[in-house]
Parts: structure tokens; C-alpha cells; sequence
């Protein structure tokens, strides 16, 4: 009888060894999170460049028209090229640009269409040529690649790394016949 009356409940020790598990369980996980959210970041990032360069390559592909920044009330017009540019040191630029003067390389007398940004701690690590220009030139299009420095290249790559972890890498490559590959 008197085990009957007894009330089913939960002990302090009881509920005190399931808050022990959670905490362990929880300083386990909780820096794991950080790291995978940083390589998520990394991840999106990549597929966000590489997108973006499709993107230029689909504008020249559709020989698309834009407004004149210097005659804004003209007829839209088709620049020479879209292209995509890439500087690395200091810091990093990225950005979309459509050529004016057929020189399938960014310089001061092109239109600027769209600044890139990368997220939060995601870094241009590395280009396999400095200050890089990928060129789309319509209607094919036409890919050229273009650098400040040296030869002009065949292919391009892109290195994107955590800002706080330069090991965790992402690579983006551009081929001579437009493929952007992420790896």
C-alpha cells in the first residue's frame, strides 16, 4: 500500500543530470555552429560570384541595351562588352561593368553597372592574375580575359577564404569558353 501512494515525480538529481547532458551536449555543438555558419557564408559567396559572372556572360549574350550615363534622356545602346572585374590587394573590388571603349578591360571610361560585395568575413584570397577583367563580348559571346600586368590569360581562377580561417578556401573557374566552375 504504501508504494501506491507514493507520487510519480521527477528528483533533483534526476532533472539536475539532464541539465549536465544538455550543457555538454551544448558547449559541443555551439562552436561547430560558428565554424559552419563562416563555410556556409564561404559557400554562398562563391555561388554568388560565380552567378554573377554568368550574369555578365547572359547580358552579352542577349546583347543587352543600357542607358547612356552620359546622355541619360538617349536611345539605350549595346557596349562593346560586359565583363566582370576583379581587384585584389588592397582589400578587394569587385565589379560588373560594361566596356565602352572595346578594350575588354576595365578602366575609368567604362560603366560601372553593379559593385559585388562578399558577405561578412569571406575575402578574395587569391586570382590567378592580378587585377583580373573576364570580357563577354556579344552576341556570341566572345570571352576574353585581361590583367594589368603581363600576358594576357587563358582561363581565370578565384580564390575566396574565411577572413579568420585563410585554409577554408573556395575556388571559382572561368575557361576560355565561358564555364564557371565552382569547387
Amino acid at each position: 500500500m504504501k508504494n501506491q501512494l507514493r507520487q510519480k515525480g521527477v528528483t533533483f538529481v534526476e532533472i539536475m543530470l539532464i541539465l549536465g547532458i544538455i550543457a555538454i551536449l551544448s558547449s559541443i555543438i555551439l562552436p561547430n555552429y560558428k565554424d559552419a555558419r563562416a563555410q556556409f557564408a564561404l559557400e554562398r559567396s562563391a555561388h554568388k560570384l560565380a552567378q554573377d559572372i554568368r550574369r555578365a556572360a547572359e547580358m552579352a549574350l542577349a546583347s543587352a541595351k543600357i542607358a547612356d550615363p552620359d546622355n541619360p534622356g538617349g536611345p539605350k545602346i549595346i557596349p562593346d562588352s560586359y565583363g566582370i572585374y576583379i581587384k585584389q590587394n588592397p582589400g578587394y573590388e569587385i565589379i560588373i561593368f560594361a566596356d565602352r571603349n572595346g578594350n575588354d578591360q576595365r578602366d575609368g571610361n567604362d560603366w560601372e553597372i553593379e559593385a559585388i560585395r562578399l558577405e561578412k568575413g569571406v575575402i578574395v584570397q587569391n586570382l590567378s592574375h592580378p587585377n583580373l577583367s573576364i570580357n563577354f563580348k556579344p552576341p556570341a559571346p566572345t570571352v576574353t580575359f585581361k590583367t594589368t600586368f603581363g600576358p594576357d590569360p587563358t582561363d581565370a581562377t578565384i580564390t575566396l577564404a574565411l577572413e579568420n580561417n585563410p585554409t577554408i578556401t573556395k575556388e571559382i573557374e572561368v575557361n576560355k569558353a565561358g564555364l564557371v566552375n565552382v569547387k
